[in-house]
């Protein structure tokens, strides 16, 4: 494995060499070759598909995992839309002048050899291959194993553009040793490796946060909620809620618990059983909403997980500072959206949770980078330290002081 990260550390070099033009001629070529391969991608992750099916995998991560003419086509779409941004490197953040006669510019620079881990869903794959190469980065990325062939053929197609471009392959990496061990490997290679992005299920970025020697970004899990507030649109509320939860309930960003007002609670308690039970969506709820309407219970453990199918918590709090209790005790920093036409409660809600992304009348399913304008995101952080929430291009990037003197000395 260390050859295998010399070489993709040394290929990343390279990149520093190359004009934005020329990235941004590369990546549309990119999105182009994938276009141009959908049915290979398509008959390649078929095979994927199958042993998932046969393997009995759950409906969320199939879902993820499944690849169409339509989803290949966002992919090429995405890599368009990352080409299309303003180039990230070589940007002067801040510039002055000191006492002494210096002339300081603070400039922005590719942080270096990104490692991603990742599961099920192989657009990352493209996603992040594309973000790292405009940010002038190297990638090695490590897919599960549910989604191999298909992150392979993707990887593959994008190789093959590099290689005729006369860019090292190596630029964009698949770790060739994909298993438990390479990944414990991978994680303490700081000599070649410069940061590490964990995207997956809780018990990966636990293992990959407790034993990196390479900085992390994590991509937690999507603990993310809704709360309904006393003064609501309530028929913004239930468009929104629906929206949140049944339109891709496999994604992070989708809630996994709706909180409602104890003070509309008898009011609109129905009206969400009604709205959901025609998506068929499994409700769980506590004493207070079950009082209200018949469905199943919610335990602590259900506040606590990220479900990832077609099921919603529901529970009924004290205000606006009950729902803020509950996300401080239950979220995992993504995601959460309050409803309500106060605008005193929502800058309360807004200024009290420290989640990366907080919404106002809107559905948290726009926690994305396509949505954020950012073309994709390598994942959405949900560290506090060098980027948070969506992570584009500019997340991939640090930054150096440039100092211009005359001869001076200290």
């Amino acid at each position: 494995m260390e050859q295998f990260l010399e070489k993709a550390k040394s290929a990343s070099r390279l990149l520093a060499t190359m004009s934005g033009s020329e990235r941004n001629r590369v990546l549309r070529e990119m999105a182009q070759s994938l276009r141009a391969n959908t049915m290979n991608i398509i008959e390649i992750n078929a095979i994927d598909m199958q042993r998932a099916e046969e393997e009995n995998l759950p409906s969320s991560l199939k879902d993820r995992l499944m690849l169409d003419e339509k989803r290949i086509e966002a992919m090429a779409v995405a890599i368009e839309e990352i080409a299309a941004l303003k180039d990230p490197v070589g940007r002067v953040i801040e510039g002055w002048v000191t006492e002494a006669g210096l002339k300081i510019e603070k400039v922005s620079i590719p942080i270096g050899m990104i490692g991603i881990i990742y599961e099920s869903r192989p657009n990352v794959t493209s996603d992040t291959a594309a973000l790292c190469f405009k940010s002038s980065n190297g990638c090695v990325l490590k897919g599960g194993k549910e989604a191999e062939q298909s992150n392979k053929i993707i990887a593959d197609i994008l190789q093959q553009v590099l290689v005729r471009n006369n860019l090292p392959k190596e630029l964009i990496s698949l770790l060739p040793d994909a298993s438990r061990e390479g990944v414990a490997k991978l994680i303490k290679m700081d000599k070649y490796v410069d940061l590490i992005v964990p995207r997956g299920g809780e018990a990966l970025i636990q293992f990959v946060s407790k034993n990196a020697s390479i900085p992390v970004v994590k991509h937690d899990k999507g603990q993310c909620h809704l709360y309904v507030d006393k003064d609501a649109n309530i028929d913004d509320a239930l468009r929104i809620a629906i929206n949140a939860k049944v339109q891709r309930p496999s994604a992070c960003n989708s809630i996994e618990t709706l909180l409602v007002d104890s003070a509309i609670a008898d009011t609109v308690l129905p009206l969400f059983k009604e709205v959901f039970d025609k998506e068929e969506t499994l409700l769980k709820g506590c004493d207070q909403t079950r009082a209200v309407i018949s469905i199943a219970e919610a335990s602590e453990i259900d506040y606590d997980t990220e479900y990832g199918e077609n099921i919603l918590n529901i529970r009924v709090v004290d205000g606006v500072d009950g729902a803020i209790e509950h996300i401080v005790r239950f979220g995992s920093a993504h995601s959460e959206s309050i409803i309500t036409e106060n605008i005193t409660t929502a800058e309360i809600f807004m200024n009290s949770i420290d989640s990366s992304t907080l919404y106002v009348n809107a559905s948290t399913r726009f926690t994305d980078g396509g949505m954020f304008g950012f073309g994709a995101e390598v994942g959405i952080s949900t560290s506090k330290l060098h980027a948070r929430g969506p992570m584009g291009i500019e997340g991939l990037t640090t930054y150096k002081y440039k100092v211009y003197g005359k001869g001076q000395i200290r």
